[in-house]
C-alpha cells in the first residue's frame, strides 16, 4: 500500500505575553494567515489526511485546526498527542508505529528541533537546517504497515514553506 506522511511545523506563534507558558502560546496573526495559506496549498495539491495528529500545545492545535478547515478534515477527529511536544526525533517513529495500518495519508503537526531532525531522516533529499514555521515536508513509501517506515524506500514528494516575500514582521 502506498502511504503518504506529511510533516508540518506549527505556524508562527505569539510572544506578546512574556509571562505566558510556552505550552500555551497561541499563533500570532502571521501564523494564523500562513496556516490557512499552507492548508489551502495542501488542498490544491489534493492532499487530504486520513489522520491528522498534533502536539497538545496550543500553537500546534491551532495550526492543525486551520489546516483541517482548509482540507475539509473534521477538526473533531484531530488526534492530540502529548509526547509530540518538543520531542526528540525518535518519538515520531513511536507515534507513527501506532497508526492503524488501514490509514494511508497522515499529517503530523509538531515542533522544532525534533521535526527538523526527523524530516532530514525521512529522505536524503531533505537538507533542512531548521524547519521553518508552517514548513511542510512530505514523503511517500510503499509498505503494508506503518512500522515498516524505517526500512521502506522513501520518496520525497515536496518541501514547501509560506511565501514571506512581503512580510515585515
Amino acid at each position: 500500500m502506498q502511504r503518504t506522511l506529511v510533516m508540518i511545523r506549527h505556524a508562527k506563534s505569539s510572544w506578546a505575553n512574556p509571562l505566558q507558558s510556552d505550552f500555551e502560546r497561541p499563533l500570532n496573526k502571521r501564523g494564523e494567515h500562513e496556516a490557512q495559506e499552507m492548508g489551502n496549498l495542501l488542498k490544491k495539491m489534493g492532499l487530504v489526511p486520513d489522520l491528522l495528529i498534533c502536539s497538545k500545545a496550543k500553537r500546534t492545535r491551532q495550526t492543525a485546526k486551520r489546516i483541517a478547515d482548509a482540507v475539509s478534515y473534521d477538526k473533531e477527529l484531530i488526534q492530540k498527542e502529548e509526547k509530540l511536544y518538543h520531542c526528540i526525533s525518535s518519538v515520531f517513529d513511536e507515534v507513527i508505529f501506532e497508526i492503524d495500518d488501514s490509514i494511508q495519508t497522515v499529517f503530523i503537526v509538531a515542533h522544532n528541533p525534533g521535526i527538523t531532525e526527523f524530516v532530514n531522516y525521512l529522505s536524503h533529499e531533505f537538507k533542512v537546517m531548521e524547519m521553518p514555521t508552517c514548513g511542510i515536508a512530505a514523503i511517500q513509501f510503499d509498505a503494508d504497515e506503518w512500522n515498516q517506515l524505517p526500512l521502506a524506500d522513501r520518496k520525497k514528494l515536496f518541501f514547501k514553506q509560506p511565501d514571506r516575500s512581503n512580510v515585515t514582521a
